[in-house]
């Protein structure tokens, strides 16, 4: 039979596991605080076209020479604003409404809408 102090400790070491596995989607989920809440536009030509893998799809864009990492919705919730993997192709224009990255060194924009041609997917319809 286990002494109490092996039991507590078996016991402690368990809750911090699960403290850290569940605090992991949380480390990954990208929220809205590391955002600036001005409103930010920006048009540019895709790089890397609409991926809707990891936590969040996005796309890359090229806009002043500098490449853009544009964050869009969960895969789910974008692909329901009707925006699909290879419906835009590399080489379009298309322009992004959302909100800028914090740090000004990181070229990223957490994106409430995308434009391409006469389309605009919502991908945030209730931050409208």
């Amino acid at each position: 039979m286990p002494h109490a102090s092996q039991t507590r400790r078996a016991i402690s070491f368990a809750a911090a596991i699960a403290l850290i596995a569940g605090s992991l989607p949380v480390l990954a989920h990208h929220g809205w605080e590391g955002y600036r809440t001005e409103d930010f536009e920006i048009t540019g030509t895709v790089e890397t076209a609409v991926s809707l893998s990891g936590p969040h799809a996005s796309l890359k864009i090229k806009a002043d020479g500098q490449v853009w990492n544009v964050v869009l919705a969960p895969p789910p919730r974008t692909a329901r604003a009707g925006l699909k993997e290879g419906m835009i192709p590399v080489g379009a224009t298309v322009t992004a409404y959302g909100h800028r990255h914090k740090d000004p060194k990181t070229l990223e924009v957490k994106t409430e809408r995308l434009r391409w041609n006469d389309k605009l997917f919502n991908v945030y319809p209730e931050r409208s």
